[in-house]
């Protein structure tokens, strides 16, 4: 890594085009990462942009340039233009081109003699990248890109405003630092980011204790509707198109809403899923202690992710994706049920 580093670095200190791209339905560490490094290379005197698949969840509207970002979905033609004119793409907190969605994924393949840079956490990335930086032992692609910048040579332009990004990316990827992927290097770059004077109060409140009134009521929703099944220590909620339209759900609203299925005593494997209008069913997958809730994923359910945090989708009908699931317990029965020995 080091004589990758001193290549990128030899690279970036003349003035590039730089084009700072994350996964579709983007959560916290993806635009906590992509915000501090669009900081850091504008501090450096690049022209970055930043690109997003769609629409940022409301709930982290807040975070620093994201009124900067330009939306793929709805800007297709500029998206494509800066894309294609870019000397340098970095793509952060995901593995392969499509989970940027099918149209942005066709662009990026397209692109045949372009610099790549990844920065992810993810199992299994795919081989496009010219400089690599993948490690799924890490909490977060915030981390990495923490550390991607004191590598860099840069960490003298950490700021309030980076640091904010840092943490919230950091933060929300761990749970607010109780998942298993948190290490004692996690705790020592937050506590780096918190010395450049953020408010960690203030941003635990912006991410979890500012829910409209419509998505406290969607949550209340969800767990009249747990299920728990004892025999396989698993829990799942189930939410369709139309319960979602009741509450006037947004994107991001369901955030987090798997983990109360995780946090019931005798729970080792938690699931939600979510009827969407033109996605099909998309599933989340949590579980506890050594159980792959990633395999279980990939196997039946078109996903992957993090032994622990995991997603998925299907176009199958709700009750044929739950009828699905529930005819795979069995097969990881003695595993989840063996997940915290």
């Amino acid at each position: 890594m080091p004589q990758r580093i001193k290549e990128l670095r030899n690279l970036l200190n003349s003035p590039k085009k730089i084009s700072l791209i994350i996964h579709r339905n983007p959560d916290g560490d993806a635009i906590g990462a992509a915000s501090a490094l669009y900081s850091v290379f504008n501090k450096m005197g690049h022209q970055t942009h930043l690109i997003s698949p769609n629409e940022i969840p409301e709930y982290l509207q807040w975070l620093p340039n994201t009124d900067k970002t330009l939306i793929f979905d709805s800007n297709k033609e500029e998206s494509i233009r800066l894309i294609q004119d870019s000397d340098i793409i970095f793509t952060l907190d995901f593995n392969d081109f499509s989970r940027t969605g099918n149209e942005l994924e066709e662009v990026l393949h397209s692109l045949k003699n372009k610099t790549f840079v990844l920065i992810d956490h993810h199992l299994e990335p795919s081989d496009y990248a010219n400089y690599m930086f993948s490690d799924h032992h890490r909490s977060s692609t915030s981390e990495m890109v923490y550390e991607f910048i004191v590598e860099l040579g840069k960490k003298d332009l950490l700021d309030k405003v980076i640091a904010k990004s840092l943490y919230t990316g950091i933060m929300t990827d761990t749970g607010s630092f109780k998942f298993p992927n948190t290490t004692s290097t996690t705790m020592r770059i937050a506590a780096d980011l918190m010395d450049l004077g953020i408010n960690h109060n203030k941003i635990q409140i912006k991410i979890y204790d500012s829910f409209s009134y419509d998505k406290l009521r969607l949550l209340g929703e969800a767990l009249n509707k747990l299920v728990f099944l004892p025999e396989y220590k698993t829990a799942y909620i189930a939410l369709t198109k139309k319960e979602l339209h009741k509450y006037h759900y947004q994107k991001g609203d369901t955030e987090g809403f798997v983990n109360y299925g995780l946090s019931l005593k005798d729970s080792n494997f938690a699931v939600i899923f979510l009827e969407n209008d033109n996605e099909g069913v998309r599933i989340s997958f949590r579980s506890k202690g050594k159980f792959p809730a990633n395999e279980f994923a990939k196997k039946y359910f078109n996903g992957g992710g993090h032994l622990n945090a995991a997603g998925g989708r299907t176009n199958l009908s709700m009750e044929g994706a739950i009828t699905l699931f529930k005819e795979k317990l069995p097969e990881f029965k003695e595993q989840i049920l063996a997940a915290n020995d």
